[in-house]
């Protein structure tokens, strides 16, 4: 009785999803004359596919398989790069190496990238800074920014900028570094930017500077599309732990 119940209540939803997806109303005879059979066939043949192509399904797919595989992308991308010789899988290779936290490794393809027509890349030499950076090359990292402006006067990068003072603070040229987050804050998309802004300002000693600053951030996240404040989570947390503090 109780199997009897709970696939009349399974033939019932699945109808109702025929009906409101537009499926083949074939499905409907299909699913209310032959019970278990009808709703094996319906999942099998409509649920299932749908599942596989979904972007959630796939996400978790790849995720699953990252978990049990961490280093397939960097293999893949890698025999890519070997094959090629190209710069875009130098660069998806070196991208890679830095996700995977080997800059060391990722300064040498990038290196290897910036030759010939793509020797002052911006992009690249972007990537190399950052590399230069994660493996607290800091110096380094800074030069390679000055000689991409020096090469690229009209590149503009909100991320490059930030890379740009956070080398400063960790050279500990602090009222260059100032002034950069100073002119990130008023236009960096995020709130990562204006954070670190206010985190320095009271490592210099102005805490009622880096508090106004971030009172101000707060307001107008408060006011911000929900997406934003989402995107944003953690950081805003931080600035508000850093102003309660």
């Amino acid at each position: 009785m109780t199997l009897a119940i709970v696939s009349l209540v399974f033939q019932a939803l699945l109808i109702v999803h025929c009906i409101k997806t537009g499926r083949n109303q074939i499905w409907i005879w299909v699913l209310a004359l032959l019970s278990f059979a009808g709703v094996i066939a319906y999942v099998a043949a409509e649920l299932i596919p749908d599942l596989l192509r979904s972007r959630t399904t796939q996400r978790t797919v790849r995720g699953v398989r990252k978990a049990l595989d961490p280093q397939a992308d960097l293999r893949r991308l890698q025999g890519q790069a070997r094959v090629t010789g190209g710069v875009g899988d130098q660069q998806r290779y070196a991208e890679e190496l830095l996700r995977q936290d080997l800059p060391r490794e990722a300064i040498t393809v990038y290196r290897n990238a910036l030759r010939g027509l793509y020797q002052h890349d911006p992009n690249l030499m972007l990537g190399l800074a950052r590399a230069q950076f994660a493996n607290s090359d800091f110096t380094a990292a800074r030069e390679t920014l000055d000689e991409l402006i020096r090469h690229n006067p009209e590149f503009k990068s909100p991320d490059g900028h930030l890379l740009y003072a956070r080398t400063l603070e960790a050279e500990g040229q602090q009222d260059r570094a100032l002034e950069e987050y100073r002119v990130l804050a008023g236009y960096f998309p995020g709130a990562e930017a204006t954070v670190r802004y206010a985190q320095l300002l009271r490592a210099a000693g102005r805490s009622d500077e880096a508090r106004g600053v971030l009172r101000a951030l707060l307001e107008q996240a408060a006011v911000a599309p929900a997406h934003y404040r989402r995107n944003q989570e953690s950081w805003l947390k931080l600035a508000e732990k850093e102003l309660a503090g």
